[in-house]
């Protein structure tokens, strides 16, 4: 296979992956490194995605709701992948026990308490947060937290090891070829925004993204498909709010 046609197919495997387009995925498990590179580019359309659905709504509805409604737009798109392992992930933060007590929680398709708390917290936030948005910052704002938070799944991917040795997790086995790719595309967007509310942006994405990695690997072993989950929703919100208190400043 020929470097376009590997492109294109790494290109289609991260729209299946991380979106509910109908895309049929050209590739297997094998393929997740290299569509590691296309992430933060997926990430921009969604980000796109939720910002029309914030201009749309803004006008006639006010910010509140436009903030609340492409909240909305972000879970919808992408299935709540993301929002199902910051669940996952919160439930195991709680749970008392060893890491393989932990991941077997992490495993129940039941939500506990403490999955309950973080997804409502992340909602209330990140809603918030863009309804406190200027009108001329909405789409840009979303764009650039969209891909930083896919940017920040690839970091997490390249320097955590896999938890287990089956799974999500196991197969998201992230080149450096595609780290370098995905790291130099979100920096070179967040630097359109301006050198110092785009390295705030990057800076913040990354303490969050260090954060949740240092996490998986002291907690659990390593990554799994649910911390790659919700390092995407964390790093969503932290760029939110990073970008909304430079906004507003």
């Amino acid at each position: 296979m020929g470097p376009v046609r590997r492109a294109a197919g790494g290109a289609r495997l991260a729209l299946a992956l991380l979106t509910v387009l109908p895309v049929r995925p050209r590739g297997d498990a094998a393929a997740l490194g290299t569509a590691a590179a296309w992430f933060p580019a997926v990430g921009a359309l969604i980000g796109v995605t939720a910002g029309g659905v914030w201009i749309a709504a803004e006008p006639t509805l006010g910010a509140g709701v436009a903030g609340v409604l492409a909240t909305i737009a972000l879970i919808v798109v992408t299935g709540a992948l993301h929002q199902d392992g910051l669940a996952d992930c919160a439930d195991g933060l709680g749970v008392r026990g060893d890491r393989q007590r932990r991941l077997e929680v992490m495993r129940d398709p039941s939500i506990g308490a403490f999955g309950t708390i973080a997804l409502v917290a992340w909602a209330l936030l990140l809603a918030t947060a863009l309804a406190a948005l200027p009108h001329a910052d909405a789409v840009r704002t979303l764009v650039l937290a969209a891909a930083l938070g896919r940017w920040g799944a690839v970091v997490h991917g390249a320097f955590a090891a896999p938890a287990r040795a089956e799974g999500l997790g196991a197969a998201f086995s992230v080149s450096p070829a595609a780290t370098v790719v995905a790291t130099s595309s979100v920096v070179i967007a967040a630097l359109a925004l301006g050198p110092a509310r785009g390295l705030a942006a990057v800076g913040a994405a990354g303490l969050a993204t260090l954060a949740t990695t240092a996490w998986a690997r002291r907690a659990l072993g390593g990554r799994t498909g649910d911390t790659l989950g919700a390092t995407v929703a964390i790093v969503e919100l932290v760029t939110c709010l990073v970008l909304v208190s430079f906004a507003r400043g």
